[in-house]
């Protein structure tokens, strides 16, 4: 299988770093490099890309908002983000960006990103990619109605209606779903701000609960607070959360 695909990188040594790489790696064919956003539309809109290596930080057009415009086309391509700005990783995966890689690029990252680029290209799930996209942005500017969770060579689409309790594991999260647990990459912080507060309330800095859960609240021998929810676990509690959430219990 041959995965076409485009460079969109303002700088020129980036772009051709990035061919020089990608060149090592079968399969792989750069069938253009572009450094503007106005540039790539032409490309994309001249022939068909699988995979595209998109700068963030661009003059005019940001990568971001070019990224988002993609999102809203029928068959957009895997996005995979090139920054030299760690912090605009989570933003990256905002967009369903499929992986994203900071400058300089360090060769077994990109091994691993071009793995599940390939992975997901060869079990069909473009199309699975394509409905996650568009899914965010018929979401964006309101609460989140589902997850995209991805995994090697696969996209889910979670319905948060179908999510118990999410569980914050470092950058990702632990969706609970009954006997099913999905690791989603996302802070819990960024993920409680897109929820919807009727639905969904952090008791915790590493707990959010569904309202529906919510079964009773009990202390401890040490003082400390545990929420019991309706699926049987439990949840810390965090004092700072205790008055709102005997409020919402009673």
């Amino acid at each position: 299988m041959t995965i076409r695909a485009l460079i969109v990188d303002d700088e020129e040594p980036g772009r051709v770093n990035l061919r020089c790489a990608l060149a090592e790696h079968a399969g792989w064919l750069v069938v253009a490099e572009c450094a503007s956003a106005s540039a790539a539309r032409e490309a994309l809109a001249a022939q068909e890309v699988d995979v595209i290596f998109l700068d963030i930080q661009m003059p005019g057009e940001s990568g971001m908002a070019l990224a988002a415009t993609l999102a809203k086309s029928p068959n957009p391509p895997l996005i995979i983000f090139v920054t030299a700005h760690s912090s605009f990783g989570v933003d990256a995966f905002e967009v369903h960006a499929l992986d994203y890689l900071l400058k300089p690029i360090n060769d077994a990252r990109l091994a691993d990103a071009v793995t599940r680029a390939a992975a997901m290209l060869d079990q069909r799930q473009r199309a699975a990619y394509g409905q996650a996209i568009r899914a965010y942005v018929a979401d964006e500017g309101q609460y989140l109605r589902q997850l995209s969770v991805k995994s090697v060579g696969r996209v889910d689409c979670v319905q948060l209606a179908d999510v118990q309790w999410i569980e914050a594991c470092g950058n990702y999260v632990q969706l609970h779903l009954g006997p099913r647990r999905l690791m989603h990459r996302a802070p819990i912080g960024k993920l409680a701000q897109r929820l919807d507060p009727e639905a969904f309330m952090q008791v915790h800095r590493g707990a959010i609960v569904r309202v529906e859960q919510f079964s009773s609240l009990e202390v401890v021998a040490d003082g400390s607070y545990r929420l019991n929810l309706r699926c049987g676990a439990t949840v810390p509690v965090s004092e700072r959360y205790i008055d709102q959430l005997r409020a919402r219990i009673d």
